[in-house]
């Protein structure tokens, strides 16, 4: 079956590619000559998800799914929440989100935090969505070299490594968006 994954983040489609093995011909918005980034204007991670997968659906008429995630800590009401991407304002670099949190965490003894993946599937013109999440604490510092986005300040619950200092393998099997792609996959293998 092929797939398109409305996505121009490569960190995130070699993640997904290695939790979807070959059962699946995954495709990239690169592979459909598209360069732009598609708004994500809504308050919640479904209303954007879906936003993103409507947009390519309807533009390239493929079966696709999007994905939008966000990470959301107890001391800061939830923040960055569905502005984990752009939580230090517009083009921010990876550092500059974490920087921004590790800042604002830096006399917060509370320090957990989940991270929240939901993943909107449109099939033939059918509309789904499948959820992981992981529960765990935000570092006082930076470790490891792995992964992106908030990963080296994220530990995940029950590991003594941030997600920067695990295996992809090991990531995908306890991530956020391993377990939202493991949903996406079992559904996909029903078919």
């Amino acid at each position: 079956m092929e797939l398109v994954f409305a996505t121009n983040n490569q960190h995130k489609l070699k993640e997904i590619k290695n939790a979807l093995g070959n059962s699946f011909e995954l495709k990239s918005l690169a592979d459909l000559n598209f360069k732009e980034d598609i708004p994500e204007t809504h308050e919640t991670l479904e209303e954007n998800a879906m936003e993103k997968a409507e947009h390519i659906y309807s533009r390239f008429n493929v079966n696709c799914f999007a994905d939008d995630t966000g990470l959301e800590i107890e001391a800061l009401n939830g923040e960055p929440g569905v502005y984990s991407a752009r939580y230090a304002g517009e083009n921010p670099t990876f550092d500059d989100n974490m920087n921004k949190v590790l800042l604002k965490l830096s006399s917060e003894t509370r320090r957990s935090a989940r991270f929240r993946t939901v993943i909107a599937l449109i099939l033939d013109g059918e509309k789904y969505y499948f959820e992981g999440e992981v529960n765990g604490e935000i570092l006082v510092s930076k470790s490891g070299r792995d992964g992106f986005g908030y990963d080296p300040i994220f530990k995940p619950e029950g590991c003594n490594q941030s997600f920067a200092e695990m295996s992809l393998d090991l990531k995908n099997k306890i991530s956020h968006r391993g377990k939202a792609v493991k949903k996406l996959v079992k559904f996909l293998k029903t078919l």
